[in-house]
C-alpha cells in the first residue's frame, strides 16, 4: 500500500529549514517546479483539514482548522503550526468571495478570489483579484482533480493533478493529489487557491 506520509511530524524542525531553504532557491530562480503531495485529511484526531508533503516525504503545511473554529474562517500553517495565510470569507457580497491575507492579520488581504457564477462562460472555476486586476484564473475540473492556474500571461504557474500509486501506476482517490508549483508563484498561494477551490467545489450541487 502506498504510503500518504512517508516521513513522521517528529522531523518539523529539518522539515521546515529544507523547505525555506528551497524556498530561497525559487526566488533567485535558480529551482524548477516544486511538486507537492496534498492529503485531504488533518493529522489531529475528530478535526478535519490538510496535509501536504514534498517529494522527500517531510511536512510542508497544514490545515487543522478546516470546517471548525471561526466560521468562513481557514488558516494555513507551516509544519510547526505558524500561521502563513489566513482565508476568510467575504461578507455582504454576491457570490462566494474569499479574501487571503498574510499571516492572522484582518487587514490589506492580498488577494480576493471569487467563485464562476457565470453559468452562460463557464470556462473557468475561480478568479484571483487585486484591487486593481485579474491576477490569476484557475481553470479545469477540481472534482477531476484535473485544473490549472494561469497568469495574466496566460503562462500556467501551478497544477492540480490526480496522483498515482509508486506501483502498478494506478491513480489514488480524490482526497490524495499532486499540486506541481512553477517558480512564479509562492507554493503557499497556490496551497491556499487548492483550499478555496475545495470550498467553492466540494459540494455535491457545485461540483466541477
Amino acid at each position: 500500500m502506498t504510503k500518504v506520509y512517508p516521513n513522521g511530524a517528529a522531523a518539523a524542525t529539518a522539515n521546515v529549514a529544507a523547505y525555506e531553504a528551497e524556498q530561497r532557491l525559487r526566488v533567485s530562480g535558480s529551482e524548477e517546479a516544486t511538486v507537492l503531495t496534498v492529503w485531504k485529511k488533518s493529522l489531529l484526531l475528530n478535526c478535519n483539514g490538510f496535509t501536504v508533503f514534498d517529494t522527500k516525504g517531510n511536512l510542508v503545511f497544514r490545515v487543522d482548522n478546516y470546517l471548525s473554529g471561526r466560521k468562513g474562517e481557514i488558516v494555513l500553517m507551516d509544519a510547526y503550526g505558524k500561521p502563513l495565510l489566513t482565508i476568510r470569507r467575504k461578507r455582504l457580497s454576491f457570490g462566494d468571495n474569499w479574501m487571503i491575507y498574510d499571516g492572522e492579520t484582518e487587514e490589506n488581504p492580498r488577494f480576493c478570489v471569487r467563485k464562476n457564477v457565470n453559468m452562460l462562460n463557464n470556462k473557468y472555476l475561480a478568479q484571483v483579484n487585486n484591487k486593481k486586476s485579474v491576477l490569476y484564473q484557475v481553470e479545469g475540473s477540481y472534482a477531476q482533480r484535473c485544473c490549472a492556474v494561469y497568469d495574466g500571461k496566460r503562462r500556467k504557474v501551478a497544477e492540480i493533478k490526480r496522483k498515482e500509486a509508486a506501483v502498478g501506476g494506478v491513480a489514488l482517490g480524490v482526497d490524495v493529489f499532486r499540486l506541481v508549483v512553477q517558480p512564479d508563484l509562492d507554493t503557499s498561494v497556490a496551497m491556499a487557491f487548492v483550499i478555496l477551490l475545495d470550498q467553492m467545489y466540494s459540494s455535491s450541487s457545485s461540483r466541477r
